[in-house]
């Protein structure tokens, strides 16, 4: 007679999260059946669409952590799609009843430490150092999300290597993961290399999409690309997440720190934290073990200095990444340097920069935890 149990069976299923809500697959109403046979086991689970990307990720950890059970012997994992009210409820459980989308981010009780990543131009680095920020953090078991904000210029998805649609369940969104980073981007919902023509209002209303109707769960860090300047997205985002810091990235010419000081002067009118500045393709390491100022020196300790004067709080210089071609390759083939070659200069000044920022400054002390604690 079997010694394998159903009560253990599903026991061992409530480890298995679904990849894309990291919950487990028993709490989010997905095991339809389990039925043992002998010392055999068949596990059936539901997916939220038939087009699921992480069906082959959901099987092989089930089949995985039902076969190390004991005495277990074949294990057979099936899957089945979610009925239009499965997925309603589903929908319900994890954003509650409220019929417009809230944006989590903004609310008083967030713990996600929310970056918006800027640029007084275009050309320094901003989404290469936002993605291999994310990707460092991500690696050291922090949940991040990236949210390209540069609707005209996105280049997130393909840098960090996966371009996959985002799956959807009722009206809400699904990012798609790579490098264990959440994704979302006007790139996921235009036609090869199209681009985007937008006024104002429809850029506005795209962000408010991204940050509201994609279920982003419960995120450590979320980064924002913004696009260069200080135009409408940075009003926005301003408007829609007032608790985002800023990035300010600029590289080591006087010409562009003079622009990117703009854009971190920004937050004399929009009221936000400047978390610091990241001075990008700083001197070049070169084979001999040498360094070439190919850009100059100096300009990310000029912007930190005047933010710093201008906003009345000390701003920090965050590092200064060395000029590095395959920095680049890197962000063309999507493997980010920062988790792809470690060891090289670049990425260690990369970390080291992730390593600042994964540190919370501010003080807890004072502020409600919301453990529902009360006093007798």
């Amino acid at each position: 007679m079997s010694q394998v149990t159903e009560s253990a069976v599903r026991s061992a299923l409530s480890r298995v999260e679904d990849p894309e809500i990291g919950k487990p697959i028993t709490e989010l109403g997905m095991v339809k059946s389990v039925d043992i046979d002998g010392d055999d086991v068949a596990v059936e689970i539901y997916l939220t669409i038939a087009a699921c990307p992480m069906k082959s990720t959901l099987q092989n950890n089930t089949r995985a952590a039902v076969a190390d059970l004991e005495g277990v012997g074949e294990v057979t994992v099936t899957t089945d799609v979610m009925s239009d009210e499965q997925r309603r409820e589903l929908r319900t459980q994890l954003r509650g009843n409220s019929a417009e989308p809230v944006i989590p981010f903004a609310q008083p009780g967030s713990t996600t430490r929310v970056y918006a990543v800027a640029s007084g131009k275009g050309g320094v680095g901003k989404s290469s150092m936002t993605v291999n920020l994310a990707t460092s953090l991500a690696a050291r078991g922090f949940r991040v999300g990236i949210l390209d904000a540069d609707i005209y210029g996105h280049s997130v998805p393909g840098m960090l290597g996966n371009t996959s649609a985002p799956t959807q369940v009722d009206d809400m969104i699904m990012p798609p993961i790579s490098h264990g980073v959440k994704v979302i981007s006007i790139a996921h919902f235009v036609e090869g290399n199209a681009p985007v023509v937008w006024r104002g209002p429809m850029l506005h209303r795209a962000i408010q999409q991204f940050l509201a109707d994609v279920f982003w769960g419960d995120l450590d860090f979320l980064f924002l690309d913004l696009p260069p300047g200080t135009g409408d997205v940075a009003i926005s985002v301003a408007q829609l997440v007032p608790n985002a810091e800023l990035l300010i990235v600029t590289t080591p010419q006087s010409a562009a720190a003079q622009v990117a000081e703009r854009a971190g002067s920004i937050s004399q009118q929009t009221r936000q934290k400047v978390a610091g500045v990241i001075e990008n393709m700083g001197a070049m390491v070169l084979p001999d073990g040498s360094t070439m100022d190919v850009f100059g020196s100096g300009g990310g300790d000029i912007v930190a200095e005047r933010l710093s004067t201008l906003t009345g709080d000390e701003v920090p210089l965050l590092g200064q990444v060395p000029l590095d071609p395959k920095l680049r390759e890197h962000g063309d083939d999507g493997a980010p340097i920062a988790v792809s070659e470690p060891a090289s200069p670049t990425a260690q000044a990369v970390n080291a920069i992730a390593d600042k920022l994964q540190v919370r400054k501010t003080s807890m002390v004072g502020k409600p935890l919301g453990l529902g604690v009360t006093n007798n």
